[in-house]
């Protein structure tokens, strides 16, 4: 899954631009970061888990040029994520890589890196500076579940229309995401001021 190519881009940088992107789902779901270099894989890890909306209750694991890292105390045959930093993935090379999330889901991502910023970027980060759409909640099946529980959603007829509208958010609503919302996740997750 993952990419390696000659960045255009700092091998250490201040701040570095992601595009996390769901797979499989349509309209695409997607969020843009903005991490510090420094910045370990778990440390991503958690920024997109709080960025998505997700609770964080399942496994996940990094993709990076057919590597995979994790947390290993959960998952065994991965490599360790709190020791591979954004500035590493920079420094060798690689622009793209992949990160899925809760294993019987299977939230497959594409994370991109767009760009590196000066460290005096003015914006605080870690931080969530744009995306699209809401996130599908925790366990729902995965993208095909997802599909499913849309369709059940836009269909007020539908015999578990009452039972899947009890269990999400009453307000849910799939083409809708508060940006300022996912960074203020963000923010006190890692506690940012």
């Amino acid at each position: 899954m993952a990419k390696t190519v000659k960045p255009k881009m700092r091998a250490d940088a201040g701040v570095i631009s992601l595009k996390v992107t769901l797979k499989g789902v349509k309209p695409p779901v997607w969020r843009r970061l903005l991490m510090p270099g420094g910045a370990t894989l778990r440390d991503l890890h958690r920024a997109i888990l709080a960025t998505m909306g997700w609770g964080g209750g399942h496994l996940h694991l990094f993709d990076i040029d057919g590597r995979e890292y994790g947390d290993r105390r959960d998952t065994d045959d991965v490599a360790d994520e709190n020791r591979l930093t954004l500035n590493g993935l920079l420094r060798s090379g690689v622009a793209r890589f992949g990160y899925v999330y809760d294993f019987g889901d299977n939230w497959q991502h594409a994370i991109v890196i767009e760009k590196t910023l000066p460290t005096s970027h003015a914006i605080p980060c870690p931080a969530c500076v744009d995306g699209r759409r809401a996130c599908p909640p925790d366990d729902c099946g995965g993208p095909w579940g997802y599909r499913d529980f849309l369709e059940v959603l836009a269909d007020p007829a539908h015999p578990r229309h009452a039972e899947q509208r009890e269990w999400v958010d009453e307000d849910f609503d799939p083409e809708a995401l508060d940006v300022a919302a996912a960074d203020a996740s963000v923010a006190a997750l890692f506690n940012r001021r």
